[in-house]
């Protein structure tokens, strides 16, 4: 039987935490679209907000992708945690 390898919590934290921090950046994204020239000064789309939109989905997708990575190292590290007590 192939053992599988647990995930530490520092690495579901740390997944977790990115997730939620470009979810949230994502969403302020879609509410103030200048949050990005206001922080920065910076301007590339001249205030079209086509920049702002891919920034949108490129935040949101790594917020998916991730939040889907931490819940499923969270569930693999929860079924070695129950597989360890019950095998010993």
């Amino acid at each position: 039987m192939t053992q599988v390898r647990r995930p530490s919590r520092a690495r579901i934290g740390l997944e977790t935490a990115i997730a939620l921090t470009a979810g949230t950046l994502g969403v302020l994204t879609i509410f103030w679209r200048d949050w990005i020239e206001a922080l920065t000064g910076w301007d590339p789309d001249h205030f079209n907000g086509s920049l702002e939109w891919l920034i949108v989905a490129a935040l949101l997708a790594v917020s998916a992708v991730l939040g889907v990575a931490a819940r499923r190292d969270w569930r693999l590290r929860a079924a070695s945690s129950r597989g360890r007590s019950s095998s010993e």
